[in-house]
């Protein structure tokens, strides 16, 4: 049961995100029952199609066969996440919408990654990005709320030693793991400056644009023609209503100093330049279209990094002071890695080891002749969001395949000692707060097994 429920508060976003296996889902013949709420907790509310799609997900993950008890603990932790969100209500817990606006940027450039682009991710759903985000915004943050309340919840709990120990001598010698080969790998990460030149090029090529729309040319025509923002380009740039703090600040800077049709000069961000026309004020909310130019990258942009990432390299060697880890920190562009010492995290959660069947394949065959302690030369990549990079790899371990033990494991069985506790503490807390809410179920889930350990 507790995999389901780890699986079920990992998976709520994802499903509604397309995750990995939209198009097996598709293509399995399901006998549905008409759609409709089976579940109702305050506010909240739990939909037939929520669990049926759970259901089939995780079915196509674990590879376990279908039963109706699967399926009744697909809807209990359902109704476990729709109570953390009620409560969160109740005690005021909120995530703010730059941080939802955020998280819907990355796994939005994510999810592009994984198809081939933003362009093919908009015709895959026959919807624009701006349509993808504004659907997905409040499971989004719903998940994030989850997530708040479940650190207030379990924020405190640790483990001690002793603990530990108890816990792995209580697995079943026969139920032992075995772990194949796995790395522990670092990271410093480059991305590939834009010259100067190319960035004057693009201002100019803005700049042009202006001109003709001051002259009577039509903003969201030449937005078609010419904005490199997928995501709005095909609807003249349109990007539809934000409030304040959800789009970048000097896009919004620029934007609200402007008067309904008014055109702002040529801005940067992030992203690129931008020419940005205000459409219209509603409240606290505003519209806007924009010209989006990104400047190219060049290779001599790419020398500059591997050039950069080679001299840090040779800092590291000679400075018996400077560790990866102080490096990564304190050159590394990669925001997800350069905090956590530059290592990458692995496929079980917060560890660092990964599989080697499950290593990048870009790295794999520069990794597998290195020796532990080395680093690699520059190697060039492109991001997950579409950026080109280099980076070094550091290679700070490399596990034989082996049965799990205490020695060699202590770590990855620590943290299963720590989500047991931590999900015991979870489970304590929905007993107490069962009742401070109100739940209406459908009979068709009433006699679910885990849904009445719950509610004792």
């Amino acid at each position: 049961m507790k995999k389901i429920h780890q699986f079920a508060r990992t998976a709520f976003a994802a499903i509604c995100l397309i995750a990995t296996s939209s198009t097996a889902f598709a293509q399995a013949p399901v006998q549905r029952k008409v759609d409709g709420i089976i579940a109702k907790i305050d506010n909240q509310v739990i939909l037939r199609s929520d669990v049926e799609f759970g259901y089939l997900q995780y079915l196509q993950q674990s590879k376990q066969q279908p039963s109706e008890d699967l399926k009744c603990q697909i809807f209990t932790s359902l109704l476990q996440d729709k109570l953390l969100i009620a409560r969160a209500e109740v005690d005021s817990v909120v995530v703010a919408e730059a941080m939802v606006a955020s998280e819907l940027d990355r796994r939005i450039q994510y999810l592009a990654g994984q198809v081939g682009g933003v362009e093919k991710l908009e015709q895959y759903y026959n919807k624009s990005i701006t349509q993808l985000k504004e659907e997905l915004r409040r499971t989004v943050r719903d998940q994030m709320v989850m997530e708040k309340m479940q650190q207030e919840i379990t924020g405190k709990v640790t483990v001690t030693p002793k603990e530990i120990k108890r816990y792995f001598n209580n697995i079943p010698a026969d139920s032992l793991p075995y772990f194949s080969s796995e790395v522990e790998l670092g990271q410093i990460v480059k991305y590939a400056s834009v010259s100067k030149t190319q960035k004057q090029a693009a201002r100019e090529q803005l700049e042009a644009l202006r001109k003709r729309i001051v002259a009577g040319e039509d903003f969201a025509t030449l937005a078609k023609q010419f904005s490199q923002d997928p995501g709005s380009a095909q609807a003249g740039g349109e990007l539809g209503f934000f409030k304040k703090k959800e789009l970048v600040p000097e896009y919004e800077a620029a934007a609200l100093r402007l008067e309904p049709g008014g055109i702002s000069n040529v801005i940067e961000s992030q992203f690129g330049f931008h020419l940005i026309q205000l459409i219209e004020r509603r409240g606290q909310e505003f519209n806007t279209r924009h010209i989006l130019i990104k400047p190219a990258t060049a290779t001599v942009d790419i020398q500059e990094a591997v050039t950069a990432l080679d001299s840090i390299s040779t800092k590291i060697q000679s400075d018996s002071l400077l560790t990866f880890a102080k490096a990564a920190k304190e050159y590394s562009d990669d925001k997800t890695t350069k905090d956590n010492g530059g290592m990458i995290i692995g496929g079980r959660s917060g560890s660092t080891y990964i599989p080697m069947d499950q290593v990048d394949p870009s790295i794999f065959f520069v990794i597998d002749t290195m020796q532990v302690g080395e680093i690699s030369k520059p190697i060039p990549y492109t991001t997950e969001d579409g950026k080109e990079a280099v980076r070094i790899i550091y290679l700070k371990g490399k596990s034989k395949p082996h049965l799990a033990n205490l020695t060699d494991d202590y770590q990855r069985i620590s943290n299963a000692a720590l989500a047991e506790k931590r999900n015991k503490a979870v489970d304590e807390w929905f007993r107490k707060n069962i009742d401070t809410v109100f739940i209406e179920i459908d009979p068709e889930y009433q006699g679910c097994g885990g849904l009445q350990q719950l509610m004792q």
